[in-house]
């Protein structure tokens, strides 16, 4: 299961976004890989990589999980709804 997603979040993933996320991703029961264009995909709980990315935001990123099960589609669903927001409470 694969999604692209374009990040709305104003200060990208950097930082406390970046550690949110990952909070989130660790949260979610099927494991999650994050892409961006020309890079290796990497863990999305793995806040190393996620930072190693730099994400800003207007980028598309994909999210992809390696089943294709409800638990692979709520996992993407959540981090997809992480990454559409403006602002991180």
């Amino acid at each position: 299961m694969e999604r692209t997603v374009t990040v709305a979040i104003l200060e990208g993933l950097h930082a406390r976004p970046a550690a949110l996320f990952v909070q989130e991703a660790s949260k979610q029961p099927a494991s999650v890989t994050l892409t961006v264009p020309n890079e290796e995909p990497v863990d999305a709980d793995s806040i190393l990589g996620v930072m190693t990315l730099g994400v800003a935001a207007g980028m598309q990123v994909v999210l992809s999980t390696e089943k294709d099960d409800d638990a692979a589609q709520a996992s993407v669903d959540a981090l997809a709804a992480f990454l559409a927001q403006e602002t991180i409470r």
